[in-house]
C-alpha cells in the first residue's frame, strides 16, 4: 500500500452526492494516511444519495471561503447528479477545481463528478471516462471520452460508477503518492 502520510485531500461535496463515491474513495486515502477535509458551500452537515433515496448526513470540515487550493495535495470529486449539478452552479467552487487542474496536482471525479471539469473549462484534449448519459457533455467540453473502467491523463482520474471504486480509490491512492504531475509534451 502507498504511504500518503502528511498528504491533505480535499473532498468536495454538497447535498446529493452519492454515498458510495464519497465513503469508498474517503476510506482508501485515510487508510493510506492522508488527511481528508470535506469541502462544501456551507458548515453544518451535507445529506448523501443512496439507492435512489437520501441517505446518511456527513459533517462538513470546511467550506469553500476557509480553504484554498495550496492547503490540499488532491482533490476528489464525487457524482451523485445532485451534488456535481448544484457545485457547478457555483462560481467558488469551480474555481477551486479549475485551481488544482491549473496546479497540476492530482484531481479525480467519478460518475458525473466531471460536470464540475467540463465547467471548468479542463477538458480540452484529456482523456477520460465518466457516467455515460453525461458522455456528449464531456466530448462537447472537449474531452476523449473512453467507456473504460478507471482513466488516468496527466493526474486527471476518472471513473464511471459505483461498480468502478475498487480500481478508482487504487488509482486515487497512487497517483496522490506520485504527487504533482507535468503536462507530457507530444512530439510531432
Amino acid at each position: 500500500m502507498e504511504n500518503l502520510n502528511n498528504k491533505r485531500v480535499a473532498i468536495l461535496v454538497t447535498d446529493g452526492f452519492e454515498q458510495s463515491e464519497f465513503t469508498a474513495p474517503k476510506k482508501a486515502v485515510e487508510n493510506a494516511g492522508a488527511t481528508v477535509d470535506v469541502v462544501s458551500l456551507n458548515s453544518g452537515t451535507i445529506k448523501s444519495w443512496n439507492d435512489g433515496n437520501w441517505g446518511e448526513e456527513y459533517q462538513v470540515d470546511k467550506t469553500l471561503d476557509e480553504v484554498s487550493v495550496s492547503d490540499y495535495n488532491s482533490l476528489i470529486l464525487p457524482g451523485g447528479v445532485i451534488n456535481p449539478d448544484l457545485l457547478r452552479n457555483n462560481s467558488q467552487a469551480v474555481d477551486f477545481v479549475k485551481g488544482f487542474v491549473e496546479a497540476e496536482k492530482p484531481v479525480s471525479a467519478i460518475c458525473h463528478g466531471p460536470w464540475l471539469l467540463a465547467e471548468a473549462g479542463v477538458l480540452e484534449g484529456r482523456k477520460i471516462t465518466s457516467y455515460s448519459s453525461i458522455k456528449t457533455d464531456m466530448i462537447n467540453a472537449g474531452a476523449n471520452w473512453v467507456d473504460e473502467e478507471v482513466v488516468v491523463d496527466s493526474g486527471l482520474t476518472t471513473s464511471r460508477n459505483p461498480n468502478d471504486l475498487p480500481a478508482f480509490c487504487d488509482k486515487i491512492v497512487e497517483e496522490i503518492a506520485e504527487g504533482k504531475h507535468e503536462e507530457m509534451s507530444e512530439s510531432v
